[in-house]
C-alpha cells in the first residue's frame, strides 16, 4: 500500500509542474512575440494626442499628476517644454557600442522626426521627457540597451502673448528661449499703473490643452536676483501684467521705471515756462522733472498751484488732473505723477501773470492813440510854422 502511495505521488508531481509550464509559456508567450515584432511606420506616427496620452497616462499613474493645481514656480523649470516643429534636438545612447548611433536631428514641419532604426516618429506635442520615454519604448524593439539621451539644442522662436498694462499689448515671436522681463520689454515697458508684483503666467500642459497659471513678482529680480520670478518661456505662454489698486512703493516706481519702461516719450509742455513746445523725455520722467526741461517755471507768471495734467487714454477719452510745483517732491502718483508718452503739461497763469497781460492789453490801444495824437501835433505844429 504504501508503495502504490508512493508511485502516485511521484507521477502527480511532474505532471502538475508539466502544466504549470504549459500556463506559464502560454502567458509569456504573447509579450515575447510582441518585444520580437518589428516597429512599423503605423507605431511610429501615432497621433501627438494619441501618444501624449499613453504617456501622460503612464506618468500620471507613477506621480500622481493632478491636472487641476495651479502652476507652481518650480513647475515653470520641469518637463513643460512642449516640442514643435523647428526645435533642434540632440540624440545619443549610454550604450558605447552606439556611440555613432543618433546626432543632432530637427523636427519637422509635420511634426515627425526622421531618426535611426526606427525611421519617422512623431515627436511634436510632447514634452521632452516623454518624447525620450517613448523613443525609449521603440528602441527596446531594435537594440539591447535602448537607454538615450534627448537634448533640446536650438528651441523653435518662441510665441507669446503679453497684455495688461503694457505699453503695446499683443503678440510677439521671440528668438532663443526668452524670459519674463524680456517678453514685457518687447511688448514696449509698462505703464505707469503696472504693478510688475502682479504678473500672471498662463501656460498650456498636457494634449489636452489644460490651462495652469502663476503669479510672478517681478521686482524681486531686481531686488533679490531670483531669477524663479523671471522664468523660461514657452510657446503659447500668456503674460498679464496686472494694474495697480493702490499708491506704490516708490521702490517699485523706479525699478519699472528704470528695467521695465520704453526708452522715450513726446510731451507738450506749455504755458507759463520758459521753453514751451513738445519735447522728448526718459520713460516715466516725474511731471516735476519735465517742467525743469523745459526751462522751468516763468517766475511770476507761472501759478504753481494751478499746473494741469492733460492725458490721452487708449479708449479714446482724456483725463485731466491738477498739480502743484514743489521741488522737493518724490515721485508719486498723487503728487508727481510719472508722465506717459503723448502726455500735456499746461502751466497756469498767476493772479500777477493775468493782471499784467491785461495792462498789457490795454497799453497797446492807449499807446495807438498818443502815436496818432503825437503825429497830429507835429503836422499841427508843421503848419503853423
Amino acid at each position: 500500500m504504501s508503495h502504490v502511495l508512493a508511485t502516485k505521488t511521484q507521477t502527480t508531481i511532474p505532471s502538475r509542474l508539466f502544466l504549470f509550464s504549459i500556463a506559464t509559456l502560454y502567458a509569456i508567450w504573447p509579450w515575447q512575440m510582441a518585444s520580437s515584432m518589428p516597429v512599423t511606420a503605423q507605431e511610429n506616427r501615432l497621433s501627438s494626442k494619441a501618444l501624449g496620452s499613453f504617456v501622460q497616462a503612464r506618468m500620471s499613474k507613477q506621480a500622481g499628476v493632478d491636472e487641476k493645481k495651479a502652476l507652481n514656480l518650480s513647475e515653470t523649470y520641469t518637463d513643460l517644454y512642449t516640442l514643435g516643429p523647428g526645435d533642434g534636438m540632440t540624440l545619443s545612447f549610454l550604450d558605447p557600442e552606439l556611440k555613432d548611433v543618433g546626432g543632432p536631428f530637427s523636427i519637422l514641419m509635420d511634426g515627425t522626426a526622421i531618426l535611426p532604426f526606427i525611421g519617422s516618429v512623431q515627436l511634436a506635442g510632447l514634452t521632452i521627457g516623454q518624447a525620450s520615454r517613448w523613443l525609449t519604448n521603440l528602441y527596446q524593439k531594435q537594440i539591447v540597451r535602448p537607454q538615450l539621451l534627448l537634448q533640446l539644442t536650438t528651441p523653435r522662436p518662441t510665441k507669446v502673448t503679453v497684455i495688461g498694462e503694457v505699453t503695446k499689448p499683443g503678440f510677439f515671436e521671440l528668438q532663443g528661449m526668452p524670459r519674463a522681463i524680456a517678453a514685457v520689454q518687447a511688448a514696449g515697458g509698462i505703464t505707469a499703473n503696472a504693478d510688475i508684483r502682479k504678473v500672471m503666467l498662463r501656460r498650456v500642459v498636457g494634449q489636452e490643452g489644460a490651462q495652469k497659471q502663476t503669479f510672478l513678482d517681478l521686482s524681486q529680480v531686481f531686488f533679490m536676483g531670483n531669477q524663479f520670478q523671471n522664468p523660461v518661456l514657452f510657446d503659447g505662454d500668456t503674460l498679464i501684467v496686472g494694474r495697480s489698486t493702490e499708491p506704490l512703493p516708490d521702490e517699485i516706481i523706479r525699478i519699472g521705471r528704470t528695467n521695465l519702461s520704453p526708452t522715450q516719450i513726446s510731451v507738450s509742455i506749455l504755458g507759463e515756462v520758459k521753453a514751451p513746445g513738445t519735447i522728448g523725455l526718459p520713460a516715466n520722467t516725474p511731471l516735476i522733472e519735465a517742467i525743469f526741461r523745459a526751462g522751468g517755471l516763468a517766475k511770476w507768471r507761472a501759478n504753481k498751484n494751478h499746473i494741469e495734467l492733460i492725458r490721452f487714454n487708449d479708449n479714446g477719452t482724456t483725463t485731466r488732473q491738477v498739480f502743484s510745483y514743489k521741488q522737493d517732491l518724490n515721485v508719486s502718483n498723487g503728487f508727481n505723477p510719472p508722465l506717459r508718452d503723448r502726455d500735456t503739461i499746461i502751466v497756469n497763469r498767476s493772479f500777477y501773470g493775468e493782471a499784467i497781460d491785461a495792462l498789457n492789453d490795454l497799453a497797446v490801444p492807449i499807446g495807438i492813440v498818443n502815436n496818432l495824437g503825437g503825429i497830429g501835433n507835429n503836422w499841427g505844429w508843421n503848419n503853423n510854422r
